[in-house]
């Protein structure tokens, strides 16, 4: 038997004009408020409200994009979901699209190249407003449809040699150089390196503290200790404790390639009787919010990935607003910067 949608469910799903009837308005006073318009009076839209939470009512997206052109979506693609580091600069992302009545389509491309080609055609399928990804490691593919997709492209984290469209990140090569350089000028002498993973972005503060300690003639190879494993505080005591052994303990002080290895590091210190920062000096990088409360608290650098992640979606609605981005006139990247924080976990 045949009937009206209701909250027990049946064979009918609940449309907009059912919404309309139960709350006695229009059906254009009801697509009103689901795409939140102004001019809607207050008592009409919580009626409006209560019968869509009564009668369950889910908006048809598709409908709503073919009407308006506008998706009110923006996607967003990152290496992980489980690392820490990119909370803040989802945050960000997320402080911009709430009050404009945005919703976020995430993805996790587990540092994947592949897997972000499949996701970025995945999420293109969706009709976003923009695009944020990660890096400029896509594949030939994943450039081409992004280029070709006409929407605003952002790739944040990192500065890019070649921006699809915007590039809001920083120079992870200058950051490493300025680790090295922060800690010569401390008097450390035989500086190490461990690091995990090894994406591309890492790879580059890598390359520029190395550029630094071979200048000053301080380089040492044995003293760069790598595992391709993912980061953390556990593999940072495993990868001190190598580094100790190849190098038999010539070694006094240590970059981090982040701060879940530096945190391991400081550990592994106290059980190996090595002084901090006096005998040892120990930097991380991300400065995440455990590194103040490090005991010692932990030098890191600071990279701004709030200010990331909002920049980022500023920009992409600047550009939807038909205004002019803010960027200079001979290039599309904007340089978040990076702050070092040497406490006392140095000299």
């Amino acid at each position: 038997m045949s009937g009206s949608p209701n909250r027990s469910g049946s064979t009918n799903s609940v449309t907009l004009k059912d919404v309309a009837k139960k709350a006695g308005v229009s059906a254009i006073t009801v697509s009103r408020v689901v795409n939140n318009y102004a001019g809607v009076r207050e008592n009409v839209r919580e009626k409006v409200l209560a019968a869509i939470s009564e009668l369950g009512y889910i908006p048809n997206r598709s409908a709503s994009v073919l009407a308006s052109s506008r998706s009110k979506l923006i996607g967003v693609l990152i290496p992980s979901l489980s690392n820490v580091v990119f909370n803040e600069v989802l945050r960000g992302i997320y402080d911009i699209t709430g009050p404009a009545n945005y919703q976020v389509l995430l993805a996790d491309t587990h540092y994947s190249p592949i897997e972000e080609e499949r996701s970025i055609r995945i999420l293109l399928g969706q009709s976003p407003e923009g695009l944020i990804v990660t890096g400029g490691e896509q594949t030939d593919a994943a450039k081409a449809m992004l280029k070709a997709s006409g929407i605003p492209v952002v790739q944040i984290m990192d500065k890019v040699a070649s921006p699809i469209d915007i590039n809001v990140g920083f120079s992870h090569f200058e950051a490493g150089a300025a680790v090295a350089q922060s800690l010569l000028t401390k008097s450390y002498r035989k500086i190490g390196f461990i690091g995990a993973r090894m994406d591309p972005r890492t790879c580059d503060r890598l390359a520029g503290f190395e550029s630094v300690l071979a200048a000053a003639d301080c380089l040492d190879s044995k003293r760069i200790i790598t595992s391709p494993q993912p980061s953390s505080v556990a593999m940072g005591t495993t990868l001190l404790r190598e580094l100790m052994a190849v190098t038999e303990g010539d070694c006094d002080a240590v970059f981090c390639c982040n701060d879940d290895l530096a945190l391991g590091v400081l550990h592994e210190c106290k059980k190996m009787h090595l002084s901090v920062p006096n005998k040892f000096g120990v930097c991380g990088f991300n400065d995440i919010e455990m590194a103040t409360y490090a005991e010692p608290a932990l030098s890191s650098v600071n990279v701004n990935r709030y200010k990331m992640g909002s920049r980022a979606m500023e920009l992409i609605f600047e550009r939807l607003g038909r205004q002019e981005v803010s960027t200079n006139t001979k290039s599309n990247y904007i340089d978040t910067g990076f702050e070092l924080f040497m406490r006392k976990s140095t000299r």
